[in-house]
């Protein structure tokens, strides 16, 4: 059985790691990212959890699939993967350099509001 927990105290390092290259074909693509980065710009079919608010909301995360988890550059991310790894996820990987490394392999980019081509802040 999974509990919240705190997310503090995990070392980013030893964590799983995927390229934007390495990201499995189907991954669930877990956005950690604050509101107001999210609306500026984010990975479509990306999936917002706040990392705030993941441990209330961590039923949100799929078991049976590949979770690749992005922030800005890839440190709350690699929190929240060493949390998700903690809590017993095995398929669970923090994306390198985040959605910076995403944007400037030219994936595409949206804003929440759907008025056109986002940017990652």
């Amino acid at each position: 059985m999974r509990r919240p927990g705190m997310m503090a105290g995990m070392m980013p390092n030893q964590v799983p790691t995927v390229s934007v290259e390495q990201i499995p074909p189907g991954a669930f693509l877990l956005d950690v990212r604050e509101d107001n980065e999210w609306a500026a710009g984010h990975a479509p079919g990306a999936h917002h959890v706040p990392m705030h608010d993941l441990p209330a909301r961590i039923a949100e995360i799929p078991t049976d699939s590949d979770v690749v988890v992005a922030c800005r550059m890839g440190g709350r991310s690699a929190q929240v993967t060493a949390y998700l790894v903690q809590q017993g996820w095995g398929n669970v990987a923090n994306l390198a350099g985040g959605m910076w490394a995403w944007e400037a392999a030219g994936r595409p980019v949206q804003r929440a509001d759907g008025s056109g081509q986002g940017t990652v802040i």
